[in-house]
Order: structure tokens, then C-alpha cells, then sequence
């Protein structure tokens, strides 16, 4: 995800996401600054405090059927490897690679499933695999970021952005933009598999269905587990806003916070009239070579580990990653979200990681 004003992107366009950021440091997939904008880091933010309380839709709605088709602060705390499946059962019949039309899941020729979520278990999504990052966290996006806005239901993982008013427990009318906001227009949710799950290469698959409308700002990516952003490498798989999809890799540079990027980009124009009413599929496939990612089986962008290299000439991309999946609103790339209607929601039909055998 895309993240701070500091962030220089170097390569074709800016890039994206942004890591979780700390209560002291910036944080977001994109640079941030240390003062002010939004932070870059691995380490989730202990700066939201507890959530405030707030009325708000609920996350009603029945499963979408769709189109076939399928930060600042430190480095995060680790991630365990995978190892085995969990969360969900293999259930989750979809017409990708992952899948066959009996229901079962299908691992690509030469790999094994190691971690999945089907997401048949309505309620919260399962706490041995998910964290919740809390309160504003990176780009100066306008949404409080809070658990109460995601469940699982009808076989979905449900993101739902919100506009409503939220106190800033934070408030002190000084400092960054995490600071001098009294309030939060907006809410939605943000998770990550750090501490629960990580992975070094693998094949990785996500379907979902996402907003496109104004101000809409959903992603999938990944950080690694050691470093501080963006040397410790971020991965775009998926990620959208402004009319267009992205996909991005980005490592670090000799200035801190500030990343190379390699980012490829595709007009929502292009892609059908029906295409965002649809739930499309997600893939990486990253080894010790390349990392290339795709949507639908059409290969957005293909990156070489050899050029994506950090200023002591490592790659931030041979260590294990946790996953991260957001609906932010606003903020300096996600664009102007005052004239859409709300809720909106990001749906999750499921989340798969092959490996080979």
C-alpha cells in the first residue's frame, strides 16, 4: 500500500501499501514521514489504544456469488512459519487453481497447500491466525482503523468501511496527523497474519471482491518479517484506488523510509463493465528468483529479487513475509470519498498458500 509524502517512488509510478506503523514512527506501505504523514514500518502500532465505542452498521448482506474466475516504527515481531492447514476447512468451491468443481482444494503440479483460510466459520475471524491493527496508522488515510468492522459470514471475510463520527483517543491537538484529529470520519478494518503466520516463496492466492468506488483504498500485501520498511521488503499483490489496479515490490534505500519501487498499474477501464461487481482472483508466485503477480491469470508484474536489491546490497526478499489485508479510505493516494455512499465492503472468499513439495 501506498504510504508517505517522504516515499520516492523509483520505477514505473509510485507504489502502494505501507507496513504497520508504531505509536512514534510513521507508518505505510509507501514511505512516511517520521514528523508527520503516514509511517513505514514492521511493527504494529501501539499508538490506537483502546477502540472507541461507536453505533454503525452491521455487516449485513448475503453472500455474493459473482463472476466465475476465480512502516515506520521497527521491525515486525516475527511471524511463525506455516505448517499445515488451518482455519476453515477446505471447503470454498471457486473456479481458480486452487479448486476443483468438487469442492476440494487443488495444490498447482509440484506444490502442497500449507496454510488456508476458507472462511466457513461465521463470526471473528480466527484469532490463532489474525491481529487487528487499531486506530489511524499510515498516508493519512481518514479511516480508525478497528475489529468491529470485519466478520465472517456466508463464507466470506467481510471488510466494511463505515462513515462515521469516532472520538481520537489520541487527541492532543499537537504533533502529527495522528494527533491533531479529534476525530475519525470514517472506520474500517485492517488485518495481518503477523506473530500467527509467514512464509518465504510460495504460490499465494486470494479470492475476493473489492470496492472501486471513489475514495476506496482495499490491498493485499505482504512485509517481511525483519527490518524496518521498507527494508524489509513490501509486496503488493493486490491493491487499488483512483481508478486503477496495482501491483507493486519495493525494498529499501540509503535514506530511511524512503523506497525503490517497482510498480505496475491497470485502468479499472480496461478490465470490462462488470469487472468490480465480479470476484476476480489474486496470485503471487515468489521464489529465490522472481516475484510476479497477477489477477485472473494475466500477469500484472514480474520482478527479479537481483534488482530489488536494499542499499547493503540484500535482498529484503529471502525471509519469510506475513500477509496483510485493508480497506483504508482517503489519505494521500486513495482519493476523495465525500460523495460516496457508505458502507462499502471488501470480501474475502478465500486466502491460499501453496509451497513446493
Amino acid at each position: 500500500m501506498k504510504h508517505s509524502l517522504m516515499a520516492i517512488a523509483i520505477g514505473i509510478g509510485a507504489a502502494s501499501c505501507g507496513s504497520p506503523s508504531t505509536s512514534s514512527d510513521a507508518s505505510g506501505g509507501g514511505p512516511v514521514s517520521p514528523t508527520g504523514g503516514s509511517a513505514a514500518g514492521g511493527a504494529l502500532s501501539a499508538a490506537g489504544a483502546e477502540e472507541p465505542a461507536q453505533a454503525g452498521a452491521g455487516l449485513g448482506g448475503a453472500r455474493a456469488t459473482g463472476g466465475a474466475g476465480h512502516g515506520s516504527g521497527g521491525a515486525s515481531a516475527g511471524g511463525t512459519s506455516s505448517g499445515g492447514t488451518s482455519s476453515g476447512g477446505a471447503g470454498g468451491v471457486a473456479a481458480g487453481s486452487g479448486s476443483s468443481a468438487g469442492g476440494a482444494i487443488v495444490a498447482p503440479a509440484g506444490y502442497k497447500l500449507v496454510w488456508h483460510d476458507e472462511f466457513e466459520i461465521d463470526g471473528p475471524p480466527n484469532p490463532a491466525d489474525y491481529n487487528f491493527e487499531k486506530g489511524f496508522q499510515r498516508n493519512e488515510e481518514a479511516q480508525w482503523y478497528q475489529s468491529a468492522n470485519t466478520t465472517v459470514q456466508d463464507g466470506l471475510l467481510v471488510i466494511e468501511a463505515r462513515k462515521e463520527t469516532v472520538q481520537n483517543p489520541n487527541y492532543t491537538g499537537s504533533g502529527d496527523w495522528k494527533t491533531t484529529r479529534k476525530t475519525a470520519e470514517y472506520t474500517s478494518s485492517s488485518l495481518t497474519t503477523s506473530g500467527h503466520q509467514s512464509f518465504q516463496y510460495g504460490h499465494f492466492e486470494m479470492r475476493a471482491r473489492i470496492p472501486t468506488e471513489a475514495g476506496m483504498w482495499p490491498a493485499w500485501w505482504s512485509l517481511g518479517v525483519s527490518g524496518q520498511w521498507p527494508s524489509n521488503g513490501e509486496i503488493d499483490i493486490m491493491e487499488f484506488y483512483q481508478s486503477k489496479l496495482l501491483a507493486n515490490v519495493a525494498c529499501g534505500t540509503a535514506t530511511a523510509y524512503q523506497a525503490k519501487w517497482d510498480s505496475s498499474t491497470k485502468a479499472l477501464s480496461s478490465l470490462g463493465a462488470n469487472w468490480a461487481s465480479q470476484f476476480h482472483v489474486w496470485t503471487m508466485d515468489w521464489d529465490d528468483q522472481t516475484i510476479v503477480l497477477s489477477v485472473d491469470g494475466q500477469q500484472l508484474n514480474s520482478t527479479s529479487l537481483a534488482s530489488m536489491l536494499n542499499s547493503d546490497g540484500k535482498s529484503p526478499f529471502k525471509q519469510k513475509a506475513y500477509l496483510l489485508m485493508n480497506l483504508a479510505i482517503g489519505g494521500q493516494n486513495g482519493g476523495d470519498p465525500s460523495q460516496t455512499s457508505f458502507p462499502k465492503r471488501y470480501e474475502i472468499d478465500y486466502l491460499r498458500v501453496f509451497q513446493k513439495q
